[in-house]
């Protein structure tokens, strides 16, 4: 496993644990304490500073957003009642298939 996926299941981890906790311990219990709704706006606010990071081209800002990013993005996947395996088995899914030919199939599937 790399460091990478391993350090994401442990933030997956950690954040399934603070659904319990009091919103006034936890910056993740508070965000989930507040609904999807919520932490789908914060990953939208997010998203905006990885693009702003990336078109400046500022490689540190870009990873330190790119965290942020990751970080929110988990929290709306534990709001939505996702995990990480329901995302990899959608990933999984498109495995050997051309982004040309999902994107043609997803937009068939939506008619």
């Amino acid at each position: 496993m790399s460091r990478f996926s391993e350090t994401l299941e442990r933030l997956a981890a950690t954040i399934e644990d603070r659904k319990g906790a009091s919103p006034e311990s936890s910056y993740t219990a508070k965000l989930l304490s507040e609904g999807v709704e919520r932490a789908a706006k914060k990953l939208g606010e997010e998203a905006v500073e990885v693009v702003i990071s990336a078109v400046q081209k500022d490689k540190d800002g870009l990873a330190a957003e790119s965290a942020d990013l990751m970080y929110h993005f988990l929290v709306v996947l534990a709001a939505a009642g996702v995990s990480l395996d329901d995302v990899a088995a959608w990933l999984e899914s498109r495995e050997g298939r051309s982004g040309l030919e999902e994107k043609a199939w997803r937009h068939r599937s939506e008619t």
